[in-house]
């Protein structure tokens, strides 16, 4: 038995009741809750000082915190799991809702990168929060691969699939490049790369250069070595093998005290440079569904104080391609949120397996 469940057993109806009723009240005003608050809400008649031993309990069980001496109580991280896991009653899609959402999928065709800015763009407006929108990588089979010098320190690269797609992609080549280097290296990958999609040709280059580390040029074995190290860490959004949206900043920076800005600029520095955005695959991975992150319960998210929503969506094969999301203040209304984000994830990825 898990810890929050052991201590959702030790608590009485009374406490319960107490703990809900905190927990909601915070959620939908973001206010602590006092004692003589909560007796004019109780199912039954019981005086203040009773409700604040109560209240006085459930901070000793590190449910409740209060942020000022005399102000009321707020739900920590943990009594928000808590709650989240125990009393959380999942409101059911709205109307309303459903047809926002329903109104980005018809647009922009075939063109899936598109669709799913538009549905960062709809998730946010929808919740008034950020959404986030992890996109799937193109794994198809390479075709040929050529690299063009734009400037000292800037590069293209093209990317042909052997399914027609297309990409260019803009990366830092190591100094000193030329291109005689460029086309070195662009043919010594044009040579692996035929029938191979990219995580494929990583891992054979790999092999390739630790094989014939003497016999690759050095500075074309540089280019490799860097280029290939960009495309698959995903450390620049345009570089990345995948593609990371994020809408809605604005609503998310609104809807926080002015203490919380800090932290929250900090979430958004941490989103702009692409740090652990991996993980969001990661963190769906355990199961089909949608899954809560409140605070310190994510790294990436730990010093803003921000819970993440997040549902994977799959392709026809059922294997995880992508993830929708959205990121808010922990006090989220979760019980709203987590049926938008369930419905846009299966919509996605039904789209996408019909599209394919």
């Amino acid at each position: 038995m898990s810890e929050d469940a052991s201590l959702l057993q030790d608590l009485n109806d009374r406490s319960r009741e107490v703990f809900r009723r905190v927990v909601e009240s915070y959620l939908n005003n973001g206010d602590p809750v006092g004692s003589r608050t909560l007796t004019r809400s109780m199912s039954e008649k019981v005086s203040a000082a009773t409700i604040r031993n109560v209240m006085q309990d459930l901070e000793y069980m590190g449910l409740l915190g209060s942020p000022h001496v005399s102000a009321g109580r707020i739900p920590t991280e943990k009594g928000l799991r808590m709650f989240v896991d125990g009393f959380l009653e999942i409101d059911d899609l709205t109307l309303q809702d459903r047809e926002s959402i329903d109104a980005t999928m018809g647009k922009n065709g075939s063109d899936v990168g598109a669709m799913l800015d538009n549905i960062g763009a709809a998730l946010s407006g929808v919740t008034h929060g950020a959404s986030l929108v992890l996109t799937p990588k193109h794994e198809a089979p390479i075709k040929h691969i050529e690299f063009v010098s734009l400037a000292a320190d800037r590069a293209l690269v093209v990317l042909v699939f052997a399914d027609g797609h297309v990409e260019n992609r803009v990366f830092t080549p190591p100094p000193g490049q030329t291109p005689s280097s460029m086309r070195e290296a662009a043919n010594f990958l044009n040579a692996l790369a035929e029938g191979r999609t990219l995580s494929e040709l990583r891992g054979v280059i790999e092999l390739e250069i630790t094989r014939r580390r003497r016999e690759i040029d050095g500075l074309a074995k540089e280019l490799v070595e860097s280029g290939l190290a960009v495309w698959e860490s995903g450390s620049e959004l345009a570089e990345g093998s995948e593609r990371l949206i994020v809408r809605g900043r604005s609503n998310l920076l609104d809807s926080q005290s002015q203490e919380d800005l800090e932290r929250i600029r900090s979430l958004f520095d941490d989103l702009e440079r692409k740090r652990d955005i991996a993980e969001f695959l990661e963190l769906t991975e355990a199961g089909e569904g949608v899954r809560i992150f409140i605070g310190s319960e994510n790294k990436l998210f730990s010093l803003s104080g921000s819970s993440l929503v997040v549902s994977p969506y799959m392709n026809a094969d059922r294997k995880i391609i992508g993830a929708v999301g959205v990121i808010g203040p922990t006090r989220l209304n979760y019980g709203r949120i987590v049926p938008i984000v369930d419905y846009t994830a299966q919509l996605v990825g039904k789209l996408i397996s019909d599209r394919s």
